[in-house]
């Protein structure tokens, strides 16, 4: 076969670029007709339970629809469709217990949040009493946590510098497999190392300070590990171009390298700040518990949000277990703000070209 012109196509050209497409509708009718098969099954069987029938749903739904995509598009575009709806699935299974723990925990929080509870401690409140609050466990987390993060992120920091920046021997390769252990160290481990040494044999006493120095324990690693990669993927360009200027390599880290890779580390300090502001082994072992509030976190018991959750929690009344809902509530706003006001401040720092 010829054209008008007496030259033959090209084989490429007589085929089409693209083959047949599903339209967007159909994903959505697919999903709707499934579920719908899926709900009259049950109806009609003796399958029960919620969970179930999403379960069902969902895995129905993946293989339908991705022999669909088979018949219409081809198995190399189903194959894409399958490994795409596997990514889907694998997110709101992830994305469903977070939203489901947020919300339940709003849902029942709210029904003691308010300014009576943010503002008095439980000094000489009984537990059946709806007044008394969380201030003084909230004073002494946020003094805690803040002495903790004060202490463990400058020697995070440092630390990592100085696997990135000058570590080339056996000595680094240890200090790394340190780190390392440390990730996996458990929290109660932290604690007792704390107790034994700070209050034990130096005969300090329960305060904020030592649980601060537990949480720093637990910091370090997640601070080091967070920040090590963040430098690493700092082009060398960069720092050669400083060198190549006569800027010697100290400054060259504090000038260029850190504002650089500072969204990165300030997301690191976060998540390490977010991971000991729940922790309850290691501050009931070296802090104690309060109900009174004391703010100085250098002597004395002091109160904190996850002792007080758990003791309000372990109460046999209605009252108390609100407050505990409530107390939650007040650590996950508290990590929120903690993470929104960090955000703002690695944007306004970082370098701008």
């Amino acid at each position: 076969m010829t054209t008008s012109a007496g030259i033959a196509p090209s084989p490429l050209r007589s085929q089409p670029l693209r083959g047949n497409r599903l339209p967007a509708w159909s994903f959505f009718a697919v999903a709707v007709a499934v579920f719908a098969v899926t709900a009259g099954a049950f109806a009609v069987t003796k399958l029960s339970g919620t969970v179930d029938y999403f379960v069902l749903a969902v895995a129905a739904y993946v293989v339908i629809q991705s022999a669909v995509a088979w018949a219409v598009e081809g198995r190399r575009h189903a194959k894409d469709r399958f490994a795409t709806l596997l990514v889907g699935v694998a997110f709101l299974v992830a994305l469903v217990p977070l939203v489901g723990i947020v919300g339940y925990t709003i849902h029942r929080g709210l029904t003691r949040f308010d300014v009576t509870f943010l503002t008095h401690s439980m000094r000489n409140v009984a537990e059946q009493d709806p007044n008394g609050g969380a201030y003084h466990a909230i004073i002494g987390t946020v003094e805690q946590v803040a002495i903790a993060t004060i202490i463990a992120v400058p020697f995070g920091v440092f630390v990592a510098i100085y696997l990135v920046e000058y570590s080339r021997g056996k000595f680094g390769q240890l200090v790394s497999f340190i780190v390392d252990v440390m990730t996996g160290l458990p929290s109660i481990v932290a604690g007792l190392f704390i107790y034994a040494l700070w209050i034990l044999d130096l005969h300090q006493g329960y305060s904020g300070l030592a649980g601060s120095l537990a949480l720093v324990i637990l910091m370090l690693p997640t601070i080091v590990r967070t920040s090590e990669e963040m430098l690493k993927l700092v082009p060398d360009s960069l720092r050669e171009g400083s060198y190549a200027l006569g800027v010697p390599k100290w400054r060259t880290i504090v000038r260029v390298v850190l504002p650089t890779a500072l969204p990165g580390v300030v997301t690191g300090v976060m998540l390490a700040i977010a991971r000991v502001f729940g922790e309850t082994a290691p501050v009931l072992l070296v802090i104690g518990t309060s109900a009174s509030i004391n703010y100085n976190p250098f002597s004395g018991s002091q109160g904190s949000l996850p002792v007080f959750i758990y003791n309000e929690a372990q109460q046999a009344n209605a009252t108390a277990i609100t407050r505990a809902w409530a107390g939650a509530l007040t650590l996950i706003a508290i990590v929120m703000l903690l993470n929104i006001v960090a955000r703002f401040i690695a944007r306004f720092a970082r370098v701008r070209g």
